[in-house]
């Protein structure tokens, strides 16, 4: 298992108290759906349904809805019904993609999740041979952009040019990046915030000591973040 899905199924009881930004970003991802209806529509990093309840708010309807993440105890606190099929997987294994079974009109969603993929060409490669409509918000590596260089380390997520490289490979796209803020009353609540979030992924770069001297260090009494929204065609339908 990696260290990103044991961060997020540790804290799952406690991520709907700490995942601010992520509900802020699910928000914005579905109000930018095109349509009102769908058939399919598949979630992947799903975690514990901020884009399904967003659907339910904005009244999206649909006849199937795949819930995929690979956290069992966020499946568990994802809601479940009639149409509803929750599936525990890492997009990062073949065997993910091979257990889907999808028609070509099914929109793919995501939201702030896809940022830990391992590889992320193999990921959108996978996708794209799914389905032929994306509608995603990924992080990228301006996430904790002060944080990271009053650290002196580098983001384990990707930069928003590697992104759109990427993307443009297997989409014919549309790009709109959002930056947040999101502002804490001491620098300790923020780093409880970073560690139960799971915008941090897990990954453990700094040393006990290392992190204290960090927290005098910082000199914001916020957080930055940065999201790409990607909506996108396959260039496979595009070239029919």
């Amino acid at each position: 298992m990696s260290t990103a899905i044991q961060e997020f199924s540790r804290y799952a009881h406690e991520y709907d108290t700490y995942n601010v930004i992520q509900a802020e970003v699910a928000i914005s991802l579905v109000k930018q759906l095109a349509s009102s209806h769908f058939t399919t529509l598949i979630d992947m990093g799903c975690g514990s349904g901020e884009v399904y309840k967003n659907l339910e708010k904005q009244n999206v309807s649909f006849e199937h809805f795949i819930a995929l993440d690979s956290s069992k105890e966020m499946l568990a606190i994802h809601p479940s019904g009639k149409k509803i099929e929750k599936i525990c997987a890492d997009f990062n294994l073949p065997q993910t993609f091979e257990k889907i079974a999808l028609e070509k009109d099914s929109l793919f969603l995501s939201s702030s999740a896809l940022q830990w993929s391992k590889d992320l060409n193999f990921t959108l490669f996978e996708i794209s041979k799914k389905v032929s409509s994306v509608h995603f918000s990924i992080f990228t590596s301006n996430t904790f952009k002060t944080l990271h260089q009053t650290a002196q380390i580098t983001s384990p997520i990707y930069s928003v040019e590697v992104l759109k490289d990427s993307i443009e490979k297997y989409y014919d796209a549309t790009f709109e990046l959002k930056e947040y803020k999101l502002h804490f009353e001491t620098v300790r609540e923020m780093f409880k915030y970073i560690k139960k979030s799971g915008v941090s992924g897990g990954e453990q770069q700094l040393t006990y000591k290392q992190t204290k001297q960090l927290m005098k260090r910082y000199p914001l009494d916020y957080l930055e973040f940065e999201v790409l929204f990607v909506k996108g065609f396959s260039l496979e339908v595009r070239s029919v």
